[in-house]
């Protein structure tokens, strides 16, 4: 009766199982943590603000129906604050927030900013 399975084996093979489940559960969750990255830097907002017009220039950016809208709302907005070259946008979309007012009246500029952000993990 060498084709019959113990209680023994049995058991094994459950806590196998168990175990390779275990392990799946805790790598997809340290996969998930480094897919949403962390929290953009100053220094990532001002790498990406210094890209983006290097990567409109050479024309490798493409912009989506959304950039588009948002550099026409960005052009229509006027104020009498001076310009300043700190971070204007302020978004809860990581791949916008942190993109300089001047860039942001652009599409191409915005395509260039997110794609960068996207880059870096944001």
């Amino acid at each position: 009766m060498s084709g019959e399975v113990t209680a023994g084996q049995v058991r094994e093979r459950i806590y196998r199982l168990v175990l390779l489940l275990g392990l799946l559960l805790v790598l997809s969750l340290i996969a998930t943590q480094a897919a949403h990255g962390g929290v953009p830097t100053a220094a990532d907002f001002a790498d990406c603000n210094a890209e983006a017009p290097q990567v409109v220039k050479a024309g490798g950016a493409s912009p989506t129906t959304s950039d588009h809208a948002r550099a026409d709302g960005a052009r229509s907005v006027t104020t009498n604050a001076p310009a300043v070259a700190s971070p204007a946008v302020h978004s809860p979309d990581p791949q916008i927030h942190g993109m300089e007012a001047e860039g942001a009246k652009s599409a191409t500029y915005q395509a260039a900013y997110r794609s960068c952000m996207r880059r870096k993990g944001f």
